[in-house]
């Protein structure tokens, strides 16, 4: 069966996630940055009431992802806080000037997480030669790729989620997010067979909507 990952920006919608039977979280702040790193007592709260696994989102700021030698070194130093804090997972993407995946840093953050699993977020979507940039990625140790396909949302990368997919195999998890609601989840499993769903399931306000991840699920279970 496809697995939903809700992203979420608040303690309330972490909640609401794990109610409505999401199998996972990721966990950030600051939505209209598209998700930085979660306050520390956020992730606390919610870790102290939800059971399902929370990946924790480490991006120390908005805008692109090639990061200064102070911004890596809070990003480490962030993970390790939330690692010890019992983070089941992370997420992060981290590029060079150039565009391609910056394999260095994201090796040593995949490293520091070791044995928790890692997620390359949306940072995917900015690579020009995906093909390249998801063996790189696949070869720094990640479990999990986080991609719409396409710079603006996955129902018009379709065709490009299709083909990572076919190049992915077993090697790591494609998860398409990007603009997934109730209303396409299903044509977009259907033409690209991925086994992950990542969504918002914000419908209206500031949180995740509980009829939404439901219906999503719905989706899932019927792919």
């Amino acid at each position: 069966m496809v697995q939903l990952e809700i992203a979420c920006f608040s303690a309330a919608s972490a909640f609401i996630a794990q109610q409505s039977g999401a199998h996972r979280i990721e966990l950030c702040a600051d939505r209209l940055a598209g998700g930085i790193t979660p306050d520390f007592s956020v992730f606390t709260q919610v870790k102290a009431q939800v059971k399902i696994p929370i990946y924790a989102m480490i991006r120390p700021r908005g805008g692109d992802f090639v990061y200064t030698h102070n911004e890596f070194e809070q990003m480490k130093q962030q993970l390790l806080r939330f690692k010890l804090a019992g983070a089941n997972g992370f997420v992060f993407g981290c590029l060079e000037e150039n565009g391609q995946v910056h394999a260095a840093q994201n090796k040593e953050l995949v490293q520091l997480a070791h044995p928790l699993p890692c997620t390359f977020h949306r940072a995917f979507d900015e690579i020009q030669n995906k093909e390249l940039g998801l063996q790189t990625i696949i070869d720094c140790g990640f479990n999990t790729i986080l991609t719409a396909g396409h710079p603006s949302n996955a129902s018009d990368g379709i065709p490009v989620l299709k083909k990572l997919q076919v190049q992915a195999l077993d090697k790591i998890s494609l998860m398409a997010g990007g603009g997934i609601r109730s209303g396409n989840a299903t044509q977009l499993l259907a033409e690209t067979g991925v086994h992950w769903l990542h969504s918002s399931a914000i419908t209206l306000g500031d949180n995740a909507a509980a009829a939404e991840i439901k219906a999503l699920l719905l989706a899932c279970q019927s792919a």
